[in-house]
């Protein structure tokens, strides 16, 4: 499946150019789900339609789109968790609570759009576009599947549930009664969903399409967000100038506001275009509106090639990442760097026998040295870049050696590893 997550600076029409992509897609012929993060849904801008929920609705032909519901999500887990509890909940009194009086809590967002994700990844669809929060919001939710399963497997490891024979005598020496084994298992199958979520995220099929409204705000917004686009792994296959006016404008005032715009167009050139193909829509002179409107915006920008898996080769070039998707033979093996976690393209140079080091190499353009940081924990590094952070754990051969410096290098941040003579293995 080709999944295009759209996103942007507030106000920049992310949802428009979602449905376009998604409309284009349809017209090509592929099976094409398009999931809207917004509450008002993307009724207005395929025309009107209404009544749109969270299951998947036909709306044109090969086309189905769906709206996230936070309040629904947030209504049916609290009453689920309710009923497990039932026999907690009567010991102490306390009076339950009907669906009608609740409200979602603050960021039952996030989590609707995540498991909104995780059904859409189970459906039989060629093509899926995604309309995302804006452009901050978008990369945290994107990051949260990674970090929710880390702390699911720090609070509740699975060697725990092993051990479940042994949990009355544990809580008999310990004094405290130990985790009940329906809470390891409502555990395993949060792991579960968020896996299939973070494992979307991640496929190689998946791209982030960014939506811009050419001026000094939205080059800030994109400034930082390329570093948590970074860190995150999280490839961009376009960058979309939207409401570009007319360069020939008559009027002053228009000619004056579309050179401004045409600057910075240039300027986003030269800062992304080597990385992020520029792919300007013109301002219409009305908000688009229905599918010959989407059609218009889809061809104007070459968006219909963008949905095409094809394509992701010239993508993957473009951004360099072919250059490294071999990352070597396997470390452990006693051959060189093995393959860099999760998919990223993060890369291992061997040069042990040089300087006696490997060099983890984290490609962070436009990243400034002062924004980076860089802490060892155990077998996990703790990155921040800007005001983003990730944990990332080891591969098996640098936790056997200590970090012995890092420096921010022609937009490569490259940490060097020391081998420990006790824990690496001996060469005969």
């Amino acid at each position: 499946m080709r999944t295009v997550l759209v996103t942007g600076p507030g106000g920049a029409g992310r949802t428009t150019v979602a449905a376009a992509t998604a409309v284009a897609a349809a017209r090509r012929g592929d099976r094409t789900l398009l999931l809207c993060a917004d509450p008002a849904g993307p009724g207005a801008v395929l025309g009107g339609t209404a009544g749109l929920g969270a299951e998947p609705a036909e709306v044109a032909p090969g086309l189905w789109a769906a709206r996230v519901d936070p309040a629904d999500y947030f209504r049916t887990e609290f009453l689920a968790l309710q009923d497990r509890a039932a026999t907690v909940l009567d010991m102490l009194g306390a009076r339950r609570l009907d669906g009608e009086e609740l409200t979602e809590l603050p960021g039952s967002e996030q989590f609707a759009l995540l498991q909104a994700l995780r059904r859409a990844s189970a459906g039989d669809w060629d093509v899926l576009v995604v309309d995302l929060p804006p452009l901050r919001d978008a990369l945290s939710v994107l990051a949260l599947p990674e970090r929710l399963r880390r702390l699911l497997g720090r609070l509740l490891p699975v060697e725990r549930q092993a051990a479940r024979a042994l949990r009355p005598i544990m809580a008999q020496l310990a004094g405290v009664p130990m985790p009940a084994g329906w809470l390891y298992g409502a555990a395993a199958r949060r792991d579960e969903e968020l896996a299939a979520v973070q494992a979307l995220i991640e496929a190689g099929t998946t791209t982030v399409r960014l939506v811009a409204e050419p001026g000094p705000a939205a080059g800030d917004a994109l400034r930082v967000a390329r570093d948590g686009l970074s860190l995150y792994g999280l490839r961009v296959d376009a960058l979309v100038p939207n409401k570009v006016l007319p360069a020939d404008s008559s009027d002053a005032w228009l000619a004056t506001l579309a050179a401004q715009q045409q600057k910075c167009l240039d300027e986003w050139g030269k800062e992304y275009g080597s990385a992020w193909p520029l792919r300007p829509v013109r301002h219409l002179g009305r908000d688009p509106r229905g599918a010959a409107d989407l059609a218009d915006l889809a061809d104007l920008a070459d968006l219909a090639d963008l949905a095409d898996l094809a394509d992701l080769a010239d993508i993957a070039e473009l951004g360099d990442l072919a250059d490294h998707a071999d990352h070597g033979p396997d470390l452990d093996a006693g051959e060189g760097p093995g393959p860099a976690p999760y998919g990223d393209p993060w890369w291992v140079e061997d040069r042990r026998e040089e300087d006696g080091l490997l060099v983890w190499c984290l490609p962070l353009p436009g990243a400034v040295k002062s924004d980076v940081g860089l802490i060892r924990r155990g077998d996990e590094l703790l990155l921040t870049v800007g005001p983003f952070h990730r944990m990332v754990p080891l591969e098996a051969a640098l936790r056997r050696c200590t970090v012995s410096g890092a420096a921010l290098t022609d937009g490569v941040l490259k940490v060097r590893f020391t081998p420990e003579p006790g824990l690496w293995p001996r060469t005969p």
